[in-house]
Formats: structure tokens, sequence, C-alpha cells
């Protein structure tokens, strides 16, 4: 490839992925833990419990999204949840294990999702929290802000004008 990143592969997750997934999970929630004080029992119950409500919500409300393992040179790196509809292109989740990030992987791996979304006209949409981090990598791929609630705002990708959709922003649950 020749820019220095580490370039990503995708693969369907499998059963056998699940502690992996799990682990993946939980480094994305260890800030909001650490305030806690919870012990290590307290923090995996917990985990256990928000890991798989979020699975179950994920694979009973997007039927037909595509739930990857993220993989460098065929080790697992991370996760990237897709939802394909007819309307738009969801991102349910990207996340990487700390070892992982602020390498250009999810930058590779939402422009791929990009050009995809531009060839077939279809919109990406992606949920993220008010102080993710991330949030500057969408804006610098050209999502927009187009909806907020509390915790969220609502970002899209558009392969036409997204200044259009700008003064009608919606708000979300």
């Amino acid at each position: 490839m020749g820019t220095g990143h580490p370039v990503p592969a995708l693969r369907v997750a499998r059963p056998e992925d699940f502690d992996f997934l799990f682990r993946v999970y939980g480094s994305t929630r260890e800030d909001e833990l650490n305030a806690t004080g919870w012990d290590e029992d307290q923090r995996r119950s917990f985990l256990a419990m928000q890991f798989n409500a979020q699975d179950q919500y994920y694979r009973r409300n997007f039927p037909h999204a595509h739930f990857d393992v993220i993989e460098i040179q065929g080790a697992p790196a991370g996760r990237f949840y897709v939802d394909w509809s007819e309307h738009e292109i969801r991102v349910l989740d990207i996340s990487l294990l700390p070892a992982f990030r602020c390498q250009g992987i999810g930058t590779i791996l939402l422009n791929k999702l990009v050009v995809e979304a531009g060839q077939q006209a279809l919109p990406v949409v992606i949920h993220v929290e008010r102080h993710n981090r991330a949030l500057n990598l969408y804006s610098r791929l050209g999502f927009q802000p187009v909806g907020e609630s509390a915790v969220y705002f609502r970002m899209m990708w558009s392969p036409g004008s997204l200044h259009a959709r700008a003064g009608n922003q919606e708000k979300i649950a």
C-alpha cells in the first residue's frame, strides 16, 4: 500500500471470537470504568451484562448486518459492525484494541466504506458519543452532524451535498 499504515482485513465474526470481542468492548469502556472504583469482578460482571445486551440489540434490530473482526497481519485487532439497507449504510460499531488505535486503521476501513457507499449512492450513518475522540476522524472523512441526543451525535456522510442537510437537523432518541 505504501502508506506505512497497517493493512486491515475483515472476516466474519465467529462464535469462537466471543472472548476477543468481549475484550475489545471492554477496552472501549476502560476510562468510564476507572472512575467507578469497582473491583475486577464488579467490572467484569457489568461489562458482560452490557456486552450481551448490546450484542442482542444489534442482532435483533439489524439482522442483516455484517459483524466482522478486523485483522492486522492475521491477528485480531478490533470489530467492525455495519448494517447495509436499501436506504443507508449504518456503522453500528468500529472499535480497536488500544494497541491498534491511532494507526490509520479506522481511516482505511471507513474510506473503503464511503467509496462503496458512493458507488451505490447511499449515505453512511454513525452514532457517536459526544466525547468520543473519533469525532475528529469522522469529521475529516466528511461526516456531518445531522442530529443529536443527550449522549450521541448522529453523523452522516453523503454522496450528495451535505450542506443542504445541515439546516435539517433532527433529534434522536
